[in-house]
């Protein structure tokens, strides 16, 4: 049994109303929920995607105003990649980035495809990948200036960093199941292993690049906390919590998110991923025209709605 690929990354913000300026208003993200972080609802958690909140469509942040800047380093979680379809939309999206203040890095190759490096303005390390026009499950969200053509079609890979190759590869490829395709040069400088899993392609691959000789990473703003991994349900998850407790890993029990069932396991000591179930999704409690209007709140947390409502500041966009 196979991951069928990235399910969601959650990264962490300190100023929300410039981050959701940015997802929705330059990258063209649809606000698909706005609720709190389950675990802290001092603090939201938003959640950006394409116009259904297709699972493998979704970046995630935390809301933590008070939290240090993220320090860079090994260990961590280094970069998520977009796809867009054809070189068209790398250079539409380099000059419309350079018009809303992001300097990418200019138009590059990785692992043969066309890319374009650039960072949100907390310092979120960004990809976009050329896909070549490869199938895509989601639907283009058409309530922004970002014509269609170009639009953000999900995810196409996230990048871990580790001091060596050989510290993951183990777990990567025996208990995961993923598979070492080709190890390749980043722009940037450095070699990166392609793993890939069902079968590869865009949004069904891992990037790891070796960065010996790097200092440990702290999580901060501008950091990604977790990446999520796609089951298709509770089945498939059982699979996959069993397979991880008997190999030895710590993992945490069933935890209902409401619009997903998920565990968690650290793969390091600064990795966390999750393994999350396609569904319910995103319209358990709100219809498909309303997403993200409202402050959603999953059943158990809803007799507290006043109290979380009153700890929360509203988000104030940057015109």
């Amino acid at each position: 049994m196979n991951l069928h690929g990235i399910h969601h990354v959650t990264a962490v913000s300190k100023k929300i109303g410039q981050n959701a300026h940015f997802y929705t208003r330059v990258l063209g993200l649809r606000l698909v929920k706005k609720s709190v972080n389950q675990d802290d609802v001092s603090a939201y958690h938003l959640f950006y995607a394409d116009k259904i909140g297709s699972p493998g469509t979704d970046m995630t942040f935390f809301d933590w105003p008070m939290v240090i800047q993220d320090r860079r380093g090994t260990d961590s979680i280094i970069l998520t990649a977009f796809r867009v379809n054809g070189a068209a939309a790398l250079t539409y999206w380099q000059e419309r980035l350079t018009a809303h203040g992001v300097t990418p890095h200019g138009l590059e190759t990785f692992n043969g495809r066309a890319v374009l490096r650039f960072e949100d303005p907390e310092g979120q390390r960004l990809m976009l990948v050329d896909d070549e026009g490869a199938a895509y499950e989601g639907e283009i969200w058409d309530g922004t200036d970002v014509p269609a053509s170009y639009a953000l079609r999900g995810f196409y890979a996230v990048m871990l960093s580790m001091p060596a190759f050989h510290y993951l590869d183990p777990l990567l490829t025996q208990v995961l199941q993923m598979t070492p395709t080709v190890a390749a040069a980043y722009p940037d400088g450095g070699e990166v292993m392609v793993y890939t899993m069902d079968g590869g392609g865009p949004g069904r691959e891992l990037w790891v690049k070796a960065e010996p000789d790097t200092a440990i990473a702290r999580l901060g703003a501008g950091g990604v906390h977790h990446v999520a991994w796609r089951v298709t349900d509770e089945a498939e998850q059982q699979y996959w919590h069993e397979r991880l407790t008997q190999v030895g890993l710590p993992v945490s029990g069933f935890i209902d998110r409401y619009y997903f069932k998920s565990i968690y396991f650290r793969i390091s000591n600064g990795i966390l991923f999750e393994i999350a179930t396609d569904g319910p999704g995103f319209t358990a409690d709100e219809p498909l025209d309303k997403l993200g209007e409202r402050l959603a709140l999953p059943p158990f947390l809803e007799p507290r709605r006043a109290q979380i409502e009153a700890g929360l500041k509203p988000i104030v966009m940057p015109e």
